[in-house]
């Protein structure tokens, strides 16, 4: 298995398009909107300032497209292309596939939380304390787990020409109503309550309950930890299911 993540990565780090939309991406995206931003006002709902609050949403989308994005594609072209069948031929169990593109994928998403901190800190003056710095990087990269389980899941849901659009809409829908690409504030009411329940806003609150030295609410850790377990049990399923239709 540890032959087949450092596979991964060296496949990964090669893929320039790739590595633009999964670390430089979300940097670009954070300057665009908290680029004229100032430094005293905060979101409503919350006591960040808008730069703030809005580095851990892009360094949270940024791990979400590295490990999600890379991982659904790769996955179904492997399938189509017979790279998969080759794998099942050896001693690697269907778990331990499924470990490997998920550690491989988290892994690849690091670069792309500690881009989004630098910017954040150099451009738009971010300060936080050092146990801050080091448990946002942990917690967001810990987090991006839940969603490269996911990845794989979907990588064996669709075929090689059906699982970009599947991906795309999942990719956007759970950027866009969890959260990460504007203040959940922001959203009427009955869409703030469709919000809390996803994962991705989730992820997002851990980072920000951080940023406020506060201990991460109970429902989000919940919804996470059930989240990854779906996600990879689906994964594993997925991954017999088609091994048997081989």
């Amino acid at each position: 298995m540890n032959s087949l993540i450092k596979l991964e990565l060296t496949r990964a780090l090669r893929n320039r398009k790739f590595l633009f939309f999964s670390v430089i991406y979300p940097s670009v995206l954070f300057l665009i909107i908290a680029g004229n931003a100032d430094s005293t006002t905060t979101v409503p709902g919350s006591a960040l300032t808008l730069p703030t609050y809005m580095m851990v949403s892009m360094a949270s989308f940024g791990a979400l497209t590295a490990v999600l994005m890379g991982n659904s594609e790769r996955i179904a072209k492997e399938r189509e292309g017979g790279w998969v069948r080759q794998l099942r031929l050896t001693t690697l169990p269907g778990r331990g596939y499924v470990l490997a593109k998920t550690a491989s994928a988290a892994v690849v998403s690091l670069p792309s939380i500690v881009i989004v901190f630098a910017v954040a800190a150099a451009v738009k003056d971010v300060r936080l304390d050092a146990w801050q710095w080091l448990a946002l990087t942990g917690a967001i990269w810990a987090g991006s787990l839940v969603f490269a389980a996911l990845g794989v899941a979907l990588g064996y849901l669709a075929s090689g020409d059906a699982v970009r659009p599947i991906t795309m809409i999942t990719y956007f829908g759970l950027s866009m109503l969890g959260g990460l690409w504007m203040p959940t504030t922001t959203f009427p009411g009955w869409l703030q309550d469709i919000a809390k329940w996803l994962p991705t806003h989730a992820y997002a609150a851990l980072g920000q309950a951080i940023e406020q030295s506060h201990a991460p609410h109970a429902q989000d850790l919940v919804i996470l930890v059930v989240s990854f377990v779906l996600f990879a049990g689906g994964a594993a399923w997925l991954y017999r299911k088609d091994t048997l239709k081989a």
